[in-house]
C-alpha cells in the first residue's frame, strides 16, 4: 500500500472536538428528540457521551476538549461530563441554536478553535455517539493521524472491516491494507453498499469503513470549506462574529447566533468537503470501533447465554433464544420466541425482528406523522433544574414528581390555562407566587392559581422533591411565558419549565 512519509513527524498540540447532536431514531424508544442517543447509558451505567470525552481526556497531552451541541442539550452534556470529570482538562462547548448537520458544526469549532488556539493546533473530530473498546490502540492512530494533518491535509479513520457490512459508508485506497495501522491517500468515499458489493469489499482488502472521526489543522479544513463550500463558510462565521461568549474557571461556551446560523444550508461534512477534496488520507486501524447505529449492535456488546440470549433488567424466559430483552423498571415474561429485539421503557414498547432492526426509524416516522409525545420525550423529563416525571394524566388533570437540583431554580413563569398545586415530600423549596413568598418543609403544600407569576427554587443542599398537581383546560407543555430564567431559555420558543 503506497504511504505518505511522516517519518519524524513531532505530535502537534491537539484539541479533540466532540460532535453531540443528532436523534438517534433507530435507537428508539430509549433515545428521542429531547434525550438523543449520546445520552443513552449502556449496561456498565457509563453513557456514549460520557465515553467519548473520558477517551478524548485520555490522549496525551491533551487539555482542552471541545464539545459541539444543541443549545436545548446543553445542561445534558454539562451533566453528563460533570459525572465524570477529568482533572486538568478544560471544557469548551459550542451551542447551535439549530441543528444545520456536521459541516455547519465542524466549520463553527473550526473558526473557534482557530482563534483560541491558533493554526500550530491539530483538531480530532470524533462523533460523542460512537464506542471505541481498544483505547490504546485508538491513541495510537490519533498520533499518526496527527503527526499526518499537521502538513498533508485531512486525515480520515478507516476501520478495518470484520464483516460484510450494508449499513456503513466505505473508504477505497489504492492497495490492500496489509497493516492495522498504518496510512495512504484517499482513492474514493463509497455510499453504503448492497449486500454483495459489502462481500466484494470485504474480500479484496482495498476498502475500509468510514469511522466519521477527523484530523486537521484549522487551515487547512477552513481553505477546503472554503473552496468547496464558500456559501456554509460564509454564514457560519457570521454566526460566529455575533456569539455569545461566556468564560468560568477556565471553561468556556459559545452561544451561536440564532438568526445567522438558521440560514446555514444543513448538510455533512462527507459531501460539503471529503468527497469533493483531493487533499485526503486515511489511517487505517482495528480499535474496536462500533457506530452504535442499531439495537443489533446495541445487543452484541453483551455476551449472550446458553441460549444465545442478552438481557438488561429483570426477565423471566422459557423457551427463548437468540434474543435481546432489555427492561427498566417492569418485570418482562417471554415464552417461546426467537431472533427478537424487545425494549420497553415506562412509556412505550419495542418489538423487533433481530435482523430488521434498521427499520425502527419507520415506527418513529409514523408516530412523528401525528405528533405523538413519545418522539421526543420521555416519561422522566430532563431540564437544567432536574427532572420531572408525568405519573398520571386524565381530562382536565396530570400529576407529576418534579425533583429540583440543589441551588436550582425554574424560571419566574405563569400558565394561561391550568393551576397547579404543590406538596413538598423531600427538601426545601421557596416558592414566589405573585407577591407572596413562602418556604415549604416536607407535608406542606400551596396553590398557584391560572394567569399568577410564580417560581420555585431549591435553597437546600439536597433534591427537592415534591408533588404537582396540574387541573385545567388545557395542559400541554407549551402553556408557558417566562419572564425571567436563569437558563437563559428566554431566547428561544417555551417548551416546558
Amino acid at each position: 500500500m503506497k504511504s505518505l512519509d511522516i517519518s519524524g513527524a513531532k505530535t502537534p498540540r491537539l484539541v479533540p472536538i466532540i460532535i453531540c447532536g443528532g436523534s438517534g431514531t433507530r435507537l428508539w424508544p430509549v433515545s428521542r428528540q429531547a434525550f438523543p442517543k449520546p445520552f443513552m447509558r449502556l449496561a456498565d451505567g457509563q453513557s456514549l457521551l460520557q465515553k467519548a470525552y473520558l477517551r478524548a481526556a485520555s490522549l496525551p497531552d491533551v487539555a482542552d476538549v471541545m464539545i459541539v451541541t444543541n443549545r436545548d442539550t446543553y445542561f445534558l452534556v454539562k451533566d453528563d461530563c460533570a459525572e465524570v470529570k477529568v482533572d486538568g482538562v478544560r471544557l469548551g462547548f459550542v451551542l447551535e441554536p439549530v441543528a444545520r448537520n456536521t459541516a455547519a458544526a465542524i466549520a463553527a469549532a473550526t473558526r473557534i478553535a482557530r482563534e483560541r488556539y491558533g493554526d500550530d493546533t491539530v483538531l480530532l473530530v470524533m462523533p460523542a455517539d460512537q464506542l471505541v473498546e481498544d483505547v490504546a490502540a485508538f491513541s495510537q492512530a490519533v498520533d499518526l493521524a496527527a503527526r499526518t494533518a499537521k502538513d498533508n491535509g485531512i486525515v480520515v479513520f478507516g476501520i478495518q472491516p470484520t464483516r460484510a457490512e450494508t449499513g456503513f459508508g466505505y473508504i477505497e485506497i489504492d492497495e490492500r491494507a496489509e497493516s492495522s495501522l498504518s496510512i495512504a491517500p484517499v482513492k474514493q468515499f463509497v455510499e453504503k453498499p448492497v449486500a454483495d458489493v459489502a462481500e466484494r469489499f470485504l474480500a479484496d482488502g482495498r476498502h475500509l469503513w468510514n469511522a466519521g472521526m477527523f484530523c486537521f489543522a484549522p487551515a487547512t479544513m477552513l481553505a477546503e470549506l472554503d473552496l468547496h463550500a464558500p456559501d456554509i463558510v460564509s454564514q457560519v462565521s457570521r454566526a460566529v462574529e455575533d456569539a455569545s461568549v461566556s468564560e468560568s474557571n477556565g471553561s468556556f461556551s459559545v452561544e451561536l447566533d440564532a438568526v445567522a446560523f438558521r440560514d446555514v444550508h444543513s448538510t455533512s461534512i462527507d459531501y460539503a468537503v471529503m468527497e469533493r477534496s483531493h487533499n485526503v488520507s486515511v489511517v487505517a486501524c482495528s480499535i474496536g470501533w462500533s457506530d452504535i447505529g442499531s439495537w443489533k449492535a446495541i445487543s452484541e456488546l453483551s455476551q449472550p447465554d446458553s441460549n444465545g440470549n442478552r438481557v438488561e433488567g429483570t426477565v423471566a424466559l422459557h423457551d427463548v433464544a437468540d434474543c435481546f430483552i432489555r427492561g427498566e423498571d417492569r418485570v418482562i415474561g417471554a415464552i417461546g420466541l426467537r431472533d427478537l429485539i424487545i425494549v420497553d421503557t415506562p412509556d412505550a414498547l419495542l418489538v423487533a425482528d433481530r435482523n430488521r432492526t434498521e427499520e425502527v426509524k419507520e415506527i418513529v416516522a409514523q408516530l412523528s406523522r401525528v405528533k405523538h409525545e413519545s418522539c421526543a420525550l420521555h416519561r422522566t423529563v430532563h431540564r437544567p433544574w432536574g427532572t420531572y416525571t408525568v405519573l398520571e394524566e386524565g381530562e382536565r388533570f396530570k400529576m407529576k414528581r418534579i425533583v429540583v437540583k440543589p441551588g436550582a431554580s425554574l424560571s419566574l413563569q405563569m400558565h394561561h390555562h391550568r393551576s397547579e398545586h404543590w406538596i413538598v415530600v423531600q427538601g426545601c423549596a421557596d416558592v414566589v407566587c405573585g407577591e407572596q413568598q413562602v418556604q415549604l418543609q416536607p407535608n406542606e403544600s400551596t396553590y398557584i392559581p391560572a394567569g399568577r407569576k410564580h417560581r420555585l427554587t431549591n435553597p437546600g443542599v439536597l433534591d427537592l422533591i415534591l408533588i404537582e398537581v396540574q387541573c385545567g383546560e388545557y395542559l400541554g407543555e407549551d402553556d408557558i411565558v417566562r419572564f425571567e430564567d436563569v437558563y437563559g431559555r428566554l431566547k428561544a420558543p417555551a417548551v416546558a419549565r
